[in-house]
């Protein structure tokens, strides 16, 4: 997988999580454990994003 596939594919990972969190949010008997998990996956694709990012530029 080219890192241009791999910035894609986590981007997309990101946008799922966000609509899973939305989701979540919404329903009347959210379990804050479940929100945390989705908060903290989305957090870690998210600084991995940043890093690949960076990375990118410095080359």
């Amino acid at each position: 997988m080219s890192r241009i596939e791999h910035i894609a594919e986590l981007e997309r990972r990101h946008a799922d999580l966000e609509r899973q969190l939305e989701e979540t949010n919404h329903h009347p008997s959210a379990d804050s454990l479940e929100i945390a998990q989705l908060k903290r996956q989305k957090l870690l694709i998210k600084d991995e994003l940043v890093r690949l990012r960076t990375d990118e530029t410095l080359h």
